[in-house]
């Protein structure tokens, strides 16, 4: 085999995919030589084109398949490596490679050379979960390979491609979303291709008249929400495509126009308009109900939200005393979840309007135990802008953005003394950083879960418990 040094960018090398990186690109090594192979799964020999090379990898895409993998499926979608990745990896090996990419995360990174994953939280649904969809509107479509020559590229309707904002892949059926959307994905493309009015919103030179189209489902209740996103308010231009959609698809409950006339590629606008029915979609975790609007934040699979939510349960253990602190509390579906069983429950969350959702979520809900907080939390507690009249914690639950905590955040919230630390984490780089730093300050992982939210991708999340040392 050749060593690093004569790996060269453009160079064809033949490999054989150890496992699966984070990240979801297939992990092979020449003399211990790292490379980094999109479009391979573990167990797989390629050939791989070089396409970087820095000094301590590389990175390559697969151009042949030498031998297949004892884990390979045959995946529903045919372009599933574009956005999904590892749709043609048996499901129980998508399980155990983003298992052992946790470990490894908490070994190298975080230095817990005894780490360990009590359990794995597999879903029952691995097809048609997602509770959200965002599809973009585009002229400049991305026509593969395999396709037909002569494939009109002036419109798209779809995903972006990785690393291209301007470039979309035409999308026909998603298999992560329910079959309803893609009816509406359909319907869609054929009335823009007919009506002339409807053109897609370009990028680059801001001219155009749609932007997104994006989906809510609500699984437990049957609520279906349309959202159109347009650069300019017209309501009259708009309507042979609302029209047919109320039309062929009378399960659409909430249709609205968000209008973002700014230049920032953006699936949110600065209005809505309500176009038919509610204003929201309503969606049912338990025995609760949640208001959903357009741009709310809401957990994207509504199923294995509730397993999460069920865990972080399972880990506090209340005895109906406690104290919680809900960190990054978004709409405050975790602490709402748990607020029956503790005793009181305060919500932190920077923006506003998850705010104002996450407090008509518990007014409509008659939960009178639970407060929420505007809060910026990477300065908030270190610059001591906490009412005295809220009480100290026994509970922290933390369920920051992918960038995980901030260093002042992590270093701080020790400090507050919590018996437990309940941190959720949809990237386990970033968690285990911070882990390091709350095991520095006192803290141990005393459990540690993954929940797997997102079959078919290479997202993964986890549950860890903290508690004080030598407790």
């Amino acid at each position: 085999m050749a060593s690093k040094g004569v790996v060269k960018r453009g160079q064809i090398v033949d490999l054989y995919i150890e496992s699966l990186a984070y990240g979801g690109m297939g992990l092979a090594k020449m003399d211990n030589f790292v490379i980094f192979v999109k479009g391979a799964i573990p167990g797989q020999k390629v050939s791989a084109k070089i396409y970087k090379k820095k000094g301590g990898y590389a990175e390559a895409q697969a151009t042949q398949l030498i031998n297949e993998s004892p884990y390979a499926i045959k995946p529903k979608c045919n372009h599933y490596w574009i956005c999904s990745k590892i749709q043609n990896l048996s499901y129980e090996e998508q399980l155990n490679e983003k298992a052992c990419q946790v470990k490894d995360v908490f070994s190298k990174l975080g230095g817990f050379t005894d780490f360990k994953l009590d359990y794995i939280k597999g879903a029952k649904n691995i097809y048609n979960y997602r509770n959200k969809m965002e599809f973009t509107f585009s002229p400049n479509r991305w026509v593969l390979t395999d396709e037909p020559e002569g494939v009109d590229r002036s419109f798209a309707l779809g995903l972006h491609i990785p690393g291209r904002y301007d470039k979309i892949l035409d999308i026909n059926n998603c298999f992560l979303q329910p079959e309803i959307g893609n009816r509406v994905l359909s319907i869609s493309r054929d009335m823009c291709l007919k009506y002339e009015q409807l053109k897609p919103y370009n990028p680059k030179n801001h001219i155009g008249f749609l932007r997104f189209l994006m989906l809510r489902f609500g699984f437990n209740t049957g609520d279906f929400m349309v959202n159109i996103v347009t650069s300019y308010d017209d309501i009259n231009k708009l309507s042979p495509l609302t029209d047919m959609l109320l039309k062929k698809v009378p399960e659409i409950t909430s249709m609205v126009n968000n209008v973002n006339t700014r230049k920032s590629d953006v699936s949110f606008g600065e209005y809505e308009t309500l176009l038919y029915g509610e204003t929201h979609i309503k969606e049912k975790i338990r025995d609760l109900t949640f208001e959903i609007s357009a741009n709310s934040f809401f957990q994207t699979n509504t199923f294995q939200g509730e397993v999460l939510y069920k865990e972080v349960e399972k880990l506090i253990n209340f005895k109906g005393d406690e104290i919680v602190y809900d960190l990054y509390c978004g709409t405050g579906t975790i602490g709402l979840f748990l607020s029956k069983k503790a005793k009181e429950v305060y919500g932190f969350e920077v923006i506003r309007s998850a705010l104002d959702d996450a407090e008509k979520n518990a007014d409509y809900n008659n939960i009178g135990n639970i407060n929420f907080l505007k809060a910026n939390l990477d300065t908030f507690f270190k610059s001591g802008q906490l009412p005295k009249k809220i009480p100290k914690p026994n509970v922290i639950i933390i369920d920051p953005p992918r960038a995980g905590m901030h260093p002042d955040m992590a270093q701080y919230l020790p400090k507050l003394e919590a018996e437990k630390i309940i941190y959720v984490s949809c990237n386990p780089t970033t968690q285990a950083r911070d882990a390091k730093i709350l095991y520095q300050n006192g803290y141990e992982i005393r459990k540690a879960v993954m929940v797997d939210m997102f079959p078919h991708t290479p997202h993964i999340e986890t549950v860890m418990l903290f508690s004080k040392q030598g407790f």
